[in-house]
């Protein structure tokens, strides 16, 4: 009797997609990760192969579940939009994460921060950048022929993928989108929302005045003995619109 010998089935390989730490460890630190990712969003908005993640599990490399990293913003450009638990390489056509973005916070260690520039570097990240709110200092990388190499000169450096553009200053760093507009926090978003809100309803509000005006006329220059299509041409309207309301 021949015994077959059943092939062993590998365990599946789980990806967990938190590791029980918050997000950021103080307000400042949230405030620039939330404006980064918001801001980048809103510029690729009318683009579905742009995803852009915020403190999201990095997994390059399948079943090397202990491979991973969690950048406060990654930007994926040629990737569709939408969500995700983390992001699997493998399933995203093996393409990694273009740009990348951390915000410091006082307990980063520079241990921890040589470890994340060599895992990007190594997994294929093309720009980095680090800002430091504490201190107001901005780093990044390039990357060259041999890996990210920095970059020397900051100052009015524009991302090669994104086109945005960093102005260091001494009230903090500057961020610009392509076309000159400043990145805005979520409070000046809303605050310019309801500015256009107002705006469209006082232009509503004034074509409706002038319609009111234009009625009112009608029968004034009919009574003054102005036919039908002498009143129209007066008024900017047709003859079915003088008609309907007279």
């Amino acid at each position: 009797m021949v015994t077959q010998i059943q092939p062993q089935t590998q365990p599946e390989v789980i990806y967990p997609d938190s590791d029980g730490q918050p997000v950021a460890n103080n307000t400042i630190q949230f405030r620039w990760i939330v404006e980064i990712k918001q801001n980048i969003d809103w510029l690729f908005a009318s683009d579905p192969n742009v995803f852009v993640a915020g403190d999201l599990f990095w997994y390059p490399i399948e079943g090397r579940n202990k491979i991973v990293n969690a950048p406060d913003v990654m930007v994926v450009l040629g990737r569709p939009k939408g969500d995700r638990l983390s992001y699997l390489q493998w399933k995203e056509g093996g393409i990694p994460p273009q740009v990348v973005f951390e915000i410091l916070s006082p307990s980063n260690t520079q241990v921890e921060m040589d470890k994340k520039l060599l895992f990007y570097d190594r997994y294929g990240v093309e720009e980095y950048y680090i800002y430091d709110p504490d201190s107001n200092s901005l780093q990044g990388w390039l990357r060259g022929e041999d890996g990210l190499d920095v970059i020397p000169q900051m100052e009015d450096w524009v991302s090669p993928r994104l086109k945005i553009r960093f102005v260091p200053s001494p009230e903090g760093l500057q961020l610009y989108r392509p076309d000159g507009e400043h990145f805005l926090s979520y409070s000046e978003i809303s605050q310019r929302l309801e500015q256009e809100r107002q705006r469209a309803e006082q232009e509503h509000q004034r074509a409706e005045q002038a319609e009111q005006v234009r009625r009112n006329a009608i029968p004034q220059l009919l009574q003054m003995g102005l036919s039908i299509e002498q009143v129209a041409q007066a008024l900017s309207l047709s003859v079915e619109e003088v008609q309907r309301m007279s």
